[in-house]
This record gives structure tokens, C-alpha cells and sequence, in this order.
């Protein structure tokens, strides 16, 4: 070997051992990096917690498998209480969530729709009046065709909310005399408006 080859490899393996020892510190392991512990406490946040609280309104990943409120497919039952309150927040859901492309009225002529996107089915169809309760929760939980699902969006409590109102909305399309309370038939026998 020649004393210039032999200089050229002696400049390459310092310049390779040199730049090896130099790197080390850019260098980062995982278990050397800087991070929070479950449960470690933290300076940057004013409670001194590193782990943070659910933002309000929000629903944690995974958190299905605990959904105490859920019931099968095809169950017809009704896990909260049903009243006027839920059925009035169900329609302030149904409209931030369920409008765009279901329509104020169900009928499937959404602001999305109407602007090109396929439009979902009428709630006022046959079909639709007459699945299971637990049918349109695994639907608004899970989605179904084009629709996403929404169980990072709503709640457990809010999605029982929204087929309160889902079932209202198709009650005020379908709904017979007779099932009607008596002072609003008695209205509609005088030709009087019900209201």
C-alpha cells in the first residue's frame, strides 16, 4: 500500500470516528427524552398535574366499551328519562350535528346535501319510523354508509337526546288524532288551529 492511500484511510477513519463521537449528543432515545410520567408532577401547568382532565363536552377515545347507556341494535328501550328537557336538547344537538345534512326537518335536504353531497334518507320514511331506537344510537355512534361516526363528537347522554327529537320530529309529520291529548282534539273538532 502506498503511504498517500495510506494517509487517505487514516484521514477517513478519524474524520468517521470524529464525527461518530461529535453526534452522540444529537443522538436522542426514547427512554432518555424529555416527557411526562403517568401522574408526574409538572411546573407548566398551574394545578401542578402532568396528566390533564377531559375537556368539557368531549368524549375520550375508547370510551364506547364504557357507554353505560348503550343497548343492542335491535332494542326499543329508552335508557334516560324522557322528558321535555331532553327532547329540547335534543334539538339544539340535532341542529349543530345532524341538520347539515339531514335537514331542520329530517327530510334528508340538508345544507350539504343541497350543495352536491348525496342526500341522506327521509326520517319520515316507513323504514326509518320504524327501526329499533338502539338501530339509530349504533348509527349516530358508529355511522353508517356515507355518515361518520360521531362518538368522539357526542356523548353517550346526548346521543339519546337527538333520537328524542329524531322521534319527535317524525311523530310531527305522522302523527294520528288519536294519539293526540284531548284539549288539542277537542281544538281540532272546532276547526280551531292546534298548537
Amino acid at each position: 500500500m502506498t503511504n498517500t492511500l495510506r494517509l487517505l484511510l487514516a484521514a477517513f477513519a478519524a474524520a468517521g470516528l470524529s464525527f461518530a463521537a461529535g453526534c452522540d449528543h444529537l443522538r436522542q432515545d426514547m427512554g432518555t427524552q424529555p416527557k411526562y410520567k403517568p401522574l408526574s408532577p409538572s411546573e407548566f401547568f398551574s394545578d401542578g398535574r402532568s396528566g390533564r382532565p377531559l375537556v368539557e363536552n368531549t368524549v375520550a377515545r375508547g370510551s364506547i366499551a364504557d357507554d353505560d347507556l348503550l343497548v343492542p341494535k335491535d332494542s326499543n328501550s329508552f335508557p334516560v328519562p324522557l322528558n321535555l328537557e331532553l327532547v329540547e336538547r335534543g334539538q339544539e344537538r340535532y341542529n349543530i350535528f345532524c341538520s347539515p345534512c339531514h335537514g331542520q326537518q329530517g327530510d334528508g335536504n340538508g345544507m350539504v346535501a343541497m350543495r352536491g353531497m348525496k342526500h341522506p334518507p327521509s326520517y319520515h320514511q316507513d323504514r326509518l319510523r320504524q327501526v329499533p331506537n338502539g338501530y339509530v344510537y349504533d348509527v349516530i355512534t358508529n355511522g353508517f354508509g356515507q355518515m361518520l361516526g360521531y362518538s368522539a363528537q357526542i356523548p353517550p347522554r346526548d346521543r339519546w337526546a337527538i333520537i328524542a327529537y329524531l322521534r319527535a320530529l317524525q311523530l310531527s309529520r305522522d302523527a294520528r288524532v288519536s294519539q293526540l291529548p284531548l284539549e288539542l282534539r277537542e281544538k281540532l273538532n272546532l276547526g280551531g288551529v292546534a298548537r
